[in-house]
């Protein structure tokens, strides 16, 4: 058997593609910069979504898909015509909640409209966001700037996703199913940032800002936070829409309850929050 992965150097992707390796399976790993990838075992080949020609699937069975609703189809089209007979997607819990419309939904109806046995991870937040909102600043000064620190919800670890994608990749039972993966507790931002700080065994201040000045420090940082910026904050929704940033404030997820987690697929405990905090400590040092 051989499994391409796209996304391959992602937080998931990279997980799936070692959690691959480790079970003995050929592991082709898609980036677009291969001599960065750091990826032992895998053969390491250079890809990108957007330009579907660029991607090798001579040889592969099964496919780790990372959302590009731009050339999803034909990505999927060229899959199946190069025999390619399984499909894991990684896609979004916004998905099963109606807020995502436009992003995730094109890659999953590609898949599902495809003849090939497919599969939806659909994460909710992953708790590797605050690698990109608050490394930085917890690197530099260890301090948090950030607003509503009381709001919360239910970070996932990444490798919890990874389980479960790895479960759907190389075992049978999982074709036609979506699953919504989300970490075990609600946790608010302020009690993250103490579980990073009790990571490092270091004191790291939490300073809370306005909306619009927590927008202005996504921005300088650039990258995801700088592109997630107005809807984390709740400047749009998902969709880019404009939205109202004191509905976040108003809003209590306590009510939702416990939400899906991996067990359901994997039959472990699904890792807190402080469990990714203590794993990717080294990230904030």
């Amino acid at each position: 058997m051989r499994v391409l992965v796209t996304g391959a150097t992602g937080n998931v992707g990279r997980n799936v593609t070692t959690g691959l390796v480790k079970a003995g399976v050929q592991v082709r790993a898609l980036t677009r910069a291969p001599g960065r990838a750091k990826l032992p075992g895998a053969e390491v080949v250079q890809g990108d979504l957007t330009k579907p020609e660029s991607v090798p699937f001579d040889g592969v069975d099964r496919m780790f898909l990372f959302p590009e609703p731009s050339t999803a189809k034909e990505i999927v089209e060229r899959a199946g015509q190069a025999g390619v007979q399984r499909i894991v997607v990684l896609s979004s819990g916004a998905v099963t909640g109606g807020f995502d419309t436009t992003f995730h939904p094109p890659v999953e109806h590609a898949v599902e409209e495809s003849g090939l046995e497919w599969t939806h991870l659909r994460p909710g937040e992953f708790a590797a966001n605050k690698l990109s909102l608050w490394g930085p600043s917890i690197r530099a000064e260890r301090v948090v700037r950030d607003a509503n620190p009381d709001a919360g919800w239910f970070p996932v670890h990444e490798r919890d996703v990874a389980d479960v994608a790895l479960k759907a990749l190389l075992e049978d039972g999982h074709h036609g199913k979506a699953y919504d993966i989300n970490g075990p507790e609600l946790i608010s931002l302020r009690e993250q940032v103490k579980a990073i700080a009790d990571a490092l065994g270091e004191e790291v201040g939490f300073e809370e800002v306005t909306p619009a000045e927590a927008r202005e420090i996504y921005m300088r940082i650039g990258g995801f936070a700088a592109e997630a910026a107005d809807f984390l904050l709740g400047f749009t929704d998902y969709d880019g829409n404009p939205a109202d940033p004191a509905d976040i404030e108003d809003f209590d997820p306590s009510v939702l309850g416990p939400l899906p987690t991996a067990q359901s697929v994997t039959g472990s405990p699904p890792r807190t929050f402080a469990q990714w905090a203590r794993d990717r400590v080294e990230d904030f040092r």
